[in-house]
């Protein structure tokens, strides 16, 4: 994740649990108090995990930000997008990329996700799975 990422998660859910915590930023000297590992940017962040936490995770998951979706969304190599479609308007300033057609392909299901309109606190939302063409 970013660093602006990082540091919107509430301080008490820090770091997220049962997870490696990869804290991306060109400005930190150290990861922030409470991240388990700090790299300068998305590619470093991959070796990393591919050579010294190979043995500890065999999933990478990006939580954001926009700038690090981008950087996800360009790089080669099959890929593939979990998105919470949020079905209500809001006053915010970071968004994912848009999904290109001609890049990403919907799928009609996937296993573990839900395919029915999700709610919470009045607020609807869908899960998507997006996978590299």
């Amino acid at each position: 994740m970013g660093r602006k990422t990082w540091f919107s998660i509430p301080e008490k859910n820090r770091p997220l649990k049962d997870r490696i915590n990869i804290v991306l930023s060109r400005t930190c000297k150290a990861p922030p108090a409470g991240a388990h590992y700090l790299a300068t940017d998305f590619f470093s962040a991959l070796r990393l995990v591919d050579t010294e936490l190979s043995e500890q995770a065999d999933q990478v998951w990006i939580i954001g930000g926009s700038s690090l979706y981008k950087e996800l969304m360009e790089s080669p190599g099959t890929q593939r997008l979990f998105v919470t479609r949020v079905l209500q308007q809001f006053d915010c300033d970071t968004f994912l990329p848009e999904l290109l057609p001609d890049k990403y392909r919907l799928l009609p299901e996937f296993p573990g996700v839900p395919k029915e309109l999700q709610e919470e606190n009045g607020i609807q939302y869908r899960f998507e799975v997006y996978e590299s063409i």
